[in-house]
């Protein structure tokens, strides 16, 4: 399935069902609806369907993006601690 690059809402979809394992870790698809769950993230992928969104984030903005930045964090304070250590 094409690769969600940005987060957002959807305003218009066709049956769509979405790939959110690796954000969530679920491996079930989910469905996105106008009613019931809008969200699209980045880093998800359609698997059925089809839709439109409006993009409400990108890059570091974006929950995928976050997500990294933290990632990132983390390992700047281990290495900051071992340099302590080091010392």
């Amino acid at each position: 399935g094409d690769l969600l690059p940005a987060d957002g809402v959807l305003i218009q979809g066709n049956d769509l069902k979405i790939d959110e394992s690796a954000l969530t870790g679920e491996s079930d698809h989910v469905r996105k609806s106008l009613d019931k769950d809008p969200l699209l993230l980045s880093g998800t992928h359609v698997m059925e369907g089809s839709g439109r969104m409006v993009v409400t984030a990108v890059g570091v903005n974006s929950q995928s993006g976050i997500i990294f930045t933290l990632l990132g964090a983390a390992g700047d304070d281990e290495d900051d601690s071992r340099d302590k250590k080091g010392d």
